[in-house]
């Protein structure tokens, strides 16, 4: 999928990952590969491995071929390669727009945002869900009728931590357990994604915007989610989780008529383009 950044520069995209990916899910011999990397047995032992010292050699290498910038991030001496995909970026480096009006992405990611038709049902890189299927929950998914769906999608070399969008009443984490499939685009060509994967999701009584459901998906093999918080009081621009290893999406659930979202994501969407953001930054502003 063809990505630009906010002023409509074209972005390179992680070319490599799709590769691979369209090898997996593109014809019989890449499924049944498939079938045995997402087994439980398969990805507990790549999470116990990336999880250890023994993963450490993993680190250099990914970093030379990602191009990624460590003087970006905190000092740490990583003892697993989880350790180092959930790196914290040093201080200031994404400021946080605290303008009380403005939405602000939750993440680093390539964004699109889909409007929720009055039957709750959108689409996705041609693969329909329903949000009932999303949410398994046909009374909450009811209630964002007429709203907007915004997918974040992270790919490896994304910052892989996610904020609050506003202040407001956090409820308790609800987790959706399921087959753990890639969040990348390529997959959507044969499997619903998001009705196969683990993922947890949470709904913000915000101060600004209304009922928002802000909802973690995991991705192929491990894909663990990991929130800090149950139900409590939370702020903008408060660290929400983080994600280990396996490429991974947010998604925000907005109601009817409590958002206008930034007019360059809306037209970008439209054309099956997706937008680069950062944490952060505004998307979008309140009714």
């Amino acid at each position: 999928m063809k990505q630009v950044d906010r002023s409509g520069k074209v972005v390179e995209s992680t070319g490599n990952q799709d590769r691979m990916l369209g090898l997996l899910y593109g014809n019989a011999f890449g499924r049944a590969v498939l079938r045995v990397l997402i087994s439980p047995v398969v990805s507990k032992a790549a999470g116990c491995f990336l999880s250890s010292r023994l993963s450490v050699g993993l680190i250099h290498p990914f970093v030379r071929k990602n191009g990624i910038d460590l003087t970006q991030f905190e000092p740490a001496r990583f003892r697993s390669y989880n350790e180092f995909f959930s790196r914290k970026i040093r201080a200031g480096l994404r400021p946080i727009d605290r303008e009380p009006s403005h939405l602000i992405a939750p993440c680093d990611s390539k964004l699109t945002v889909l409007p929720i038709t009055p039957e709750s049902r959108f689409l996705l890189k041609n693969t329909l869900y329903t949000l009932p299927d999303l949410l398994k929950n046909k009374a909450l998914a009811a209630s964002y009728a007429d709203g907007y769906a915004m997918i974040f999608r992270l790919t490896v070399d994304d910052y892989h931590r996610y904020c609050y969008v506003d202040d407001g009443e956090k409820e308790g984490n609800v987790r959706i357990p399921g087959v753990l499939h890639t969040v990348n685009p390529i997959a959507n060509d044969v499997y619903p994604i998001y009705k196969e994967n683990a993922r947890e999701y949470s709904v913000l009584h915000s101060r600004h915007f209304g009922k928002v459901l802000m909802m973690e998906v995991g991705a192929l093999l491990v894909g663990k989610i990991v929130n800090h918080h149950g139900a409590a009081r939370v702020c903008r621009g408060q660290e929400k989780g983080y994600f280990e290893f396996g490429g991974s999406t947010v998604v925000l659930l907005l109601e009817k008529d409590k958002a206008v979202i930034d007019g360059d994501l809306l037209e970008n969407s439209r054309r099956n383009i997706e937008t680069v953001v950062r944490m952060g930054e505004k998307i979008g502003r309140a009714v």
